[in-house]
């Protein structure tokens, strides 16, 4: 558990990459703070050799809010989403550990829920869907929006994830729940939030749902472009041709075990 919100461990965690966000990270940072008043928690930035000045600016808000609030622990170049996490993990003194975008597409409003959700449950994860009722997508163009929905259908189908929203990456882990999935993932870039929620869903971890309505970012320029939605399509088939050989394995083994009962029953 925490210590004191002076400094030592901190009960949440919030883990949040950066690359040219130095239009956006100020103002995600005072909304998290606005929004988890009572809550002891720490920021921890990880950008990746950002050219525009963001790291400059997390300096000035470590200066407002404390280095010990708000840790910058830098990275030389952009080296993908999943080690962004990795990286940050390490730094990280919680027990509980959230992972959101600095754009703004996550707003902080919906922190309390994720904790309160958590708390109420006990869940091991705790996810932010844009496709429940009180969910969605603000700020997209309808073809945007289709080929996100036919997206997420395409793996809901083939992968069964047990979550609604396979692509998301505003999330609520417990601390050792969030190392055991990371270790277990092969996956970079926007892929690696597909495999996470699906490689829980597979090792039996408790998943729970929060609705949220994504904002499309208003400063600076999104990194989604043909080249990730390829990665999404092959990590799919991936994870898709992994689950079949786990339970063709499962089976294998399972075989012989059922016909020695079958046989003893008769």
């Amino acid at each position: 558990m925490a210590d004191d919100a002076g400094g030592g461990r901190r009960e949440y965690s919030i883990i949040v990459p950066t690359y040219n966000e130095r239009l956006n990270v100020a103002l995600i940072v005072y909304l998290i703070f606005k929004h988890l008043p009572d809550v002891n928690f720490e920021i921890i930035v990880v950008d990746d050799g950002s050219p525009d000045g963001t790291q400059d600016i997390v300096k000035q808000l470590q200066q407002i809010y404390g280095e010990n609030r708000v840790l910058l622990r830098a990275r030389p170049r952009k080296l993908g989403l999943g080690t962004a996490y990795l990286h940050g993990l390490k730094h990280a003194s919680g027990d509980f550990v959230v992972i959101m975008d600095a754009d703004l597409s996550h707003h902080p409003k919906y922190l309390p829920s994720f904790i309160r959700k958590q708390k109420e449950t006990g869940a091991d994860v705790v996810t932010g869907t844009r496709y429940v009722q009180n969910g969605g997508v603000h700020g997209w163009n309808l073809m945007r929006k289709l080929t996100s929905r036919g997206a997420n259908v395409l793996a809901q189908t083939l992968l069964q994830p047990g979550a609604s929203d396979l692509t998301g990456s505003f999330r609520l882990y417990k601390r050792n729940v969030l190392e055991d999935l990371i270790s277990s993932c092969v996956s970079k870039g926007y892929v690696f939030q597909m495999e996470m929620i699906v490689r829980a869903t597979r090792k039996g971890y408790h998943i729970e749902e929060v609705p949220i309505t994504f904002v499309d970012r208003v400063f600076g320029t999104s990194k989604l472009g043909g080249s990730e939605i390829v990665e999404y399509l092959k990590g799919l088939v991936n994870l898709k041709e992994d689950w079949e050989q786990l339970f063709s394995l499962k089976k294998k083994r399972l075989g012989p075990y059922l016909i020695s009962h079958i046989e003893a029953d008769e």
